[in-house]
């Protein structure tokens, strides 16, 4: 993977991983939903399996070891990660644990349209904190995205227990669109500190690396969550939670795997996007799966989807479209930049 890939090798790549994200972003949470709204109850373990599929990630990273072996022998490495990047990887991954919890919070009180759309604002989350780590510069577009976004997940606060599930709480279900708006803002503050720790690695960046990293994040997320699931006693009640689930046992156990496969989907995926094209193209990618999410969530849960959702939404894609359409203009700027006219100098007598 290290090798310089052709131009057609690059768009294969590249359409295989935006399937392999589409996967992931709009089957994730419907599959996580399907396991509270048929009786699953732990929210712990479901934040577990958000990340529990990391050893998933060894099938790659294998492939592209023998690929190099081909290449260099028995001096081809088998892993690349230095120290300092191991330890800030596992940093990030603790935090990314406690993001899984947060989220997965959210999912168990709030139907799956309105979950997606408050995630939306963190587009929001990640342009300020980018700022201040990484020193982004903002312009108009992405000012009016903050702003439109910010309204969006407002929108969303009127209203809302006209679509609260069924024997839920008013404050259970405030306290979801609390914990997910939480999980949106620190997942917002995540990604740049990932750019961060890109930009101070003292080593190349290459897709075996980002592969390693992301393998690294998932362990200590999934460490952090069994910690919470061994705190909760949740191992020993996966067993009769999974002989009472609506479903049958059976498909218990299938939900909770396809759970955690699905959400390695959304990581590789992501991390193959960006690999293959940029982090911009993974984040239009991402942008433009929101609204067959809300479909999706619509057609599977039978999901109410009243005026505030369509407002929120169109809101959110507004924003989106918005940020997105002003980094391409400003990536177009650097690309070609404008020369700056020269006053010609004029000689003195």
């Amino acid at each position: 993977m290290e090798a310089q890939l052709s131009s057609n090798m690059r768009k294969a790549l590249l359409v295989l991983n935006c399937v392999i994200l589409s996967i992931g972003n709009c089957g994730g949470p419907l599959v996580m939903r399907l396991y509270f709204v048929r009786g699953g109850e732990r929210i712990w373990f479901s934040s577990w399996l958000e990340t529990a599929g990391w050893p998933l990630i060894l099938v790659p990273l294998i492939i592209t070891y023998m690929h190099r072996r081909t290449k260099q022998g028995s001096h081809a490495k088998l892993f690349f990660m230095k120290p300092p990047l191991f330890v800030a990887s596992a940093v990030i991954g603790v935090l990314t644990g406690f993001d899984d919890y947060l989220y997965a919070y959210g999912v168990a009180k709030l139907p799956v349209s309105t979950s997606a759309l408050i995630i939306a604002s963190q587009l929001a989350f990640t342009a300020a904190f980018a700022f201040l780590l990484v020193k982004q510069k903002f312009t108009s577009y992405s000012v009016n995205a903050i702003f439109l976004l910010s309204i969006g997940a407002g929108v969303l606060a009127l209203h809302t227990s006209s679509d609260r599930p069924a024997n839920e709480s008013n404050k259970e279900y405030y306290l979801g669109f609390v914990m997910t708006l939480a999980a949106a803002a620190l997942y917002g503050f995540i990604l740049p500190l990932v750019e961060l720790t890109y930009k101070k690695a003292k080593q190349a960046i290459t897709y075996s690396l980002v592969m390693e990293i992301q393998m690294v994040m998932c362990f200590f997320a999934t460490v952090f969550c069994t910690v919470g699931m061994l705190v909760n006693n949740d191992f020993q009640a996966i067993s009769r939670e999974a002989k009472e689930y609506e479903l049958g046992e059976a498909k218990y156990y299938l939900v909770v795997v396809w759970n955690g496969i699905i959400w390695q989907c959304f990581f590789l995926g992501a991390i193959g996007v960006i690999f293959s094209a940029s982090s911009l193209v993974c984040g239009i990618v991402i942008a433009v799966l929101l609204p067959v999410t809300e479909i999706l969530a619509v057609i599977f849960f039978q999901e109410k989807f009243q005026a505030e959702k369509g407002v929120s939404l169109a809101l959110s894609l507004w924003g989106f479209v918005s940020y997105f359409y002003g980094e391409i203009k400003d990536s177009k700027k650097k690309k070609n930049p404008t020369p700056e006219t020269e006053l010609p100098q004029t000689v003195n007598p």
